[in-house]
């Protein structure tokens, strides 16, 4: 579908600087853009959002949250996830790149409005620990229709789901008494979405290494949120006429419509340096079977779409 003659378009990137692994959320008639600060590791201690009412033009709100306000947060503030409840908004963010035995792995921080300033809400890492070899990352929240919020994450090609406490402060068990089910796709790396359309659930991922050229997102559809889930395959990947490195994404529905967007991070061509990434949007398609259509890269972005 091409814009009309005349409609004002994004652009891509839609956000200045180096910005990945973007969560796109919708609050009230605002879009919502939290992405990581694209830097080396030590300087990644802070995160900034961004908002727009119509896709084109962003607003930054800068620093929402930083290691001053974590205090066991010294390094790589990544990834963050953000969901609104009882009037508060709740930012789920990994922090420090934790392996066995470290101090990190996946925070909360808690805020009255959605441009923050978001504090520390427990005060030590929701997930602290290696479960079933997925390094604690990438976290992403979802509710499914029956208003259970779970909580999927996980590096180094593991990906786990648990179910969140009504108040975000811990965990309720499964059935069977497990907290922590592992529900890895074929080739999943990082970065896991989930989102529900017409009663199926799509679980999206990013494979190949977030450094090279390769990185991509594929997907998988099932039933229920913990699958199984049957790899389809690749949706989002580089083009090289146009960048590399497309990957680490997040979808956003526009209420009351089918029309969805993909929001994803890219290297451009010019670069090298593998933090310079940036943050940018395209339109989602599925086929008359609710299959996810091939994305294709572009420069023009999308065309502006103010939200009733």
């Amino acid at each position: 579908m091409k814009p009309v003659p005349g409609t004002e378009l994004s652009g891509n990137p839609i956000l200045p600087g180096w910005y990945a692994d973007p969560e796109a959320v919708i609050f009230g008639r605002q879009y919502w853009v939290y992405p990581t600060y694209s830097a080396p590791y030590n300087q990644q201690v802070f995160m900034d959002a961004f908002s727009s009412p119509d896709l084109v033009h962003w607003t930054k709100h800068p620093r929402i949250l930083d290691t001053t306000s974590v205090k066991w947060a010294q390094r790589a503030m990544w990834a963050p996830a953000v969901v609104q409840k009882d009037k508060r908004y709740f930012l789920f963010f990994g922090a420090n790149d934790v392996h066995e035995g470290e101090v990190g792995g996946i925070g909360v921080a808690v805020a009255d409005r959605p441009e923050g300033p978001f504090r520390d809400y427990l005060g030590k890492p929701l997930i602290g620990n290696i479960h079933n070899g997925a390094q604690p990352i990438d976290q992403f929240v979802f509710q499914d229709p029956g208003g259970q919020y779970y909580i999927i994450y996980g590096g180094w090609s593991h990906c786990n789901i648990a179910r969140l406490k009504p108040d975000f402060t811990g965990f309720l068990p499964f059935p069977d008494g497990t907290i922590y089910k592992e529900i890895t796709p074929q080739n999943y790396v990082e970065g896991p979405i989930m989102f529900r359309r017409q009663g199926k659930y799509y679980f999206m991922w990013s494979e190949g290494g977030w450094t090279g050229p390769d990185y991509s997102v594929a997907y998988a559809v099932a039933d229920s949120p913990l699958g199984p889930w049957q790899r389809v395959g690749k949706v989002l990947q580089q083009d090289a006429a146009v960048a590399t490195g497309a990957g680490h994404h997040s979808v956003v529905q526009v209420p009351g419509t089918d029309e969805w967007y993909i929001i994803y991070h890219r290297r451009p061509l010019s670069e090298t340096d593998q933090n310079h990434r940036v943050t940018c949007i395209e339109r989602l398609y599925f086929d008359s079977q609710g299959r996810i259509q091939p994305v294709k890269l572009t420069q023009r972005g999308v065309a502006a779409r103010k939200l009733k």
